[in-house]
């Protein structure tokens, strides 16, 4: 699908506001939906079955922001449509987000302190819908990185739509119902495993409006946790990534995945991944960072990943096994 520029929305984020590091994750492993450089990201962007083609520029400063969206489009888009899908990138996005408390509180510690200097004004983002992350879970489930690229991509490919914008190609992700009619064997024939049966009964879900995303969102965590846990093939690993990245609870961290534990067994105490340190061990250490527990890990997580990519890192890559 070839794709126009329709129109140009400029956005004022918080201060302070890091581009690079606000939508570039490099832990993030790009599946072919989206595409970075320094100070431009292309991103595809499936807005109420639309699908859309999104540049975002950095036209400021750390101090003095600026962001520039092209927005990129096979059809007229109403004001209206415009106005909530910007609301919808800034909600992502967290573009609106007051980082001067969590500065505050940390920016003296020892470890999180010289972190917040090197990324100060760095968000958490996430630019996947509820439904969109749901599937992308799934198929991160008890797989390794390169797995779980060659699972996302098969989706991506087989029922995703290749958008052609601003001279890039990009796939751009199908909307709830797209899977109604593929069979579970079609969906092995993609080495999908047992993923199968749970990617087809949320995508049912959720094409059946038993799930809102924008209604989940006025609800409280615990209600928003007990509903998302009554999904098929949803568990609290799962679980624990949407309320951060989808739903933007900072201090809830509760559960440590195995290859988590061992990174942050190198990482917070230094020890050999091999032999990681237990998990309760790990929670509780996170403790100190009280109501920003899970955005001052995000942090020095995303310092991590950073370093990996500006030089090699031989225990990481041996976690990784792309």
């Amino acid at each position: 699908m070839k794709l126009k520029l329709f129109d140009t929305v400029e956005i004022i984020p918080t201060t302070p506001f890091d581009f690079d590091s606000t939508f570039h994750k490099p832990d993030h492993f790009t599946s072919g939906d989206n595409l970075w450089q320094k100070g431009i990201k292309w991103q595809t962007w499936n807005c109420r079955g639309e699908y859309l083609g999104l540049k975002f520029v950095n036209k400021g400063t750390v101090e003095k922001p600026k962001l520039g969206v092209n927005i990129y489009s096979n059809k007229k888009l109403s004001k209206a449509f415009v106005d909530s899908l910007i609301g919808e990138i800034k909600y992502r996005y967290n573009l609106n987000l007051d980082l001067a408390d969590f500065y505050r509180t940390f920016n003296e510690d020892k470890i999180l302190g010289p972190i917040i200097n090197k990324f100060r004004g760095m968000r958490p983002g996430h630019p996947s819908s509820l439904y969109e992350y749901l599937l992308i879970g799934i198929v991160l489930q008890n797989a390794t990185v390169r797995r779980s690229v060659q699972m996302f991509k098969a989706l991506l490919e087989n029922y995703g739509t290749l958008l052609k914008f601003d001279d890039k190609e990009l796939w751009c992700f199908f909307k709830p119902g797209a899977l109604q009619k593929a069979s579970e064997e079609e969906l092995r024939s993609l080495k999908l495993g047992y993923r199968v049966r749970s990617i087809k009964r949320i995508d049912d879900y959720f094409a059946q409006g038993l799930m809102d995303e924008m209604v989940l969102r006025k609800n409280d965590r615990e209600t928003q946790r007990t509903e998302l846990l009554k999904l098929y093939g949803v568990g609290p690993a799962t679980v624990w990534y949407l309320l951060f990245d989808v739903f933007h609870h900072w201090d809830f961290f509760n559960h440590v995945s195995p290859w988590e534990q061992k990174i942050y067994s190198k990482v917070f105490f230094d020890v050999d991944p091999e032999s990681p340190v237990p998990v309760e061990k790990i929670l509780k250490h996170f403790e100190k960072f009280g109501d920003y527990k899970q955005l001052a890990v995000h942090y020095i997580w995303e310092d991590l990943w950073w370093k990996r990519k500006n030089k090699n890192i031989p225990w990481l890559e041996k976690q990784i096994r792309i």
